[in-house]
């Protein structure tokens, strides 16, 4: 008995002294923390979440994409209460984690080190290290674990560097300097928790692509994120698909809703209950009559879901 816990100690310390070592999360370890995704991957074992997804869930409202995320189970993926350069726009990505603590030398030490032996530019600030490695469609999400004061995490430089290489913004748990600046970049944008002029000095990269937390969220990398003026919500990838099209199916019902109302056809309360089977064919009957470019879905998921959903 002694010597298998010795042996099972020795695993468990083997592989975290493994995980210590690296900067970066490995595509394996991606990989085992997105095992539903059955989708293709990018070379650092990320999901690729299609472009044509990620610009579909722009018109999915934040209570729809929660509500779903509850039925499922997820019932910690919203976070709200952020300071934002662009309010008026919503984006939409795939997410790549970066986590940062408070300094400490001799670890600062070790990361530096560590990233060397990754091939990393050890000369400028290792905040730049997840910003090298963002790719279009990329969101780069922080846990800065709400520091502001000489906790800024980027400035008007690294900023047009985010947009460059992920033609997207950042959510940051912490805090950016330079906001006049960041606000002069063209189709930029950001979730941030406060600005202050100093620089990053007093904390450090920890890790990147590994999880973290985002106030109430835990975020996984990969995952895709819904950002808009009312808060940003966390989905993983392997539901991302079902969740915009299910809430795609809510907003066409509510536009039905809405249109029998004013031709008072129905009273509130039919149409804010569980519709009746009259109801739901005269629901398929009004679906039938839109034209299929001004479906936000194809004729045939939308065919496949009122199936599946005995419409």
């Amino acid at each position: 008995m002694k010597i298998r816990f010795f042996i099972v100690a020795f695993f468990a310390l083997s592989t975290l002294a493994i995980s210590a070592q690296e900067v970066a999360a490995s595509a394996e370890y991606i990989k085992q923390l997105t095992s539903n995704w059955s989708g293709d991957r990018f070379d650092d074992g990320r999901p690729n979440v299609s472009d044509a997804l990620l610009k579909r869930l722009k018109n999915i409202q934040i209570e729809e994409a929660w509500g779903y995320l509850r039925r499922k189970g997820y019932n910690n993926q919203f976070e709200g209460e952020w300071k934002i350069l662009h309010p008026e726009n919503v984006m939409t990505g795939r997410v790549l984690t970066a986590q940062y603590t408070p300094l400490r030398p001799d670890y600062e030490k070790l990361i530096k080190v560590t990233g060397g032996k990754e091939s990393r530019d050890t000369i400028g600030g290792s905040n730049s290290w997840p910003i090298e490695i963002l790719r279009p469609g990329d969101i780069y999400v922080a846990d800065g674990y709400g520091r502001i004061i000489d906790g800024t995490l980027i400035g008007s430089n690294l900023g047009n560097a985010i947009y460059t290489n992920s033609q997207n913004g950042f959510i940051f748990d912490g805090g950016v300097r330079d906001v006049a600046g960041l606000l002069d970049i063209e189709g930029f944008n950001g979730w941030y928790r406060g600005e202050d002029p100093s620089y990053l000095t007093e904390q450090m990269l920890a890790s990147i692509n590994k999880p973290i937390r985002i106030g109430r969220v835990l975020v996984l990398p990969g995952d895709v994120v819904l950002a808009n003026r009312h808060g940003t919500i966390f989905i993983p990838a392997h539901l991302v698909a079902e969740l915009v099209l299910s809430s795609e199916i809510v907003g066409l019902r509510d536009q039905f809703g809405f249109q029998r109302l004013r031709e008072k056809k129905y009273t509130p309360g039919q149409i804010d209950t569980k519709w009746t089977d009259n109801i739901k064919a005269d629901f398929v009957k009004w679906l039938k009559k839109i034209d299929d470019n001004e479906l936000p879905m194809t004729r045939k998921e939308l065919d496949w879901y009122m199936k599946d959903n005995d419409y």
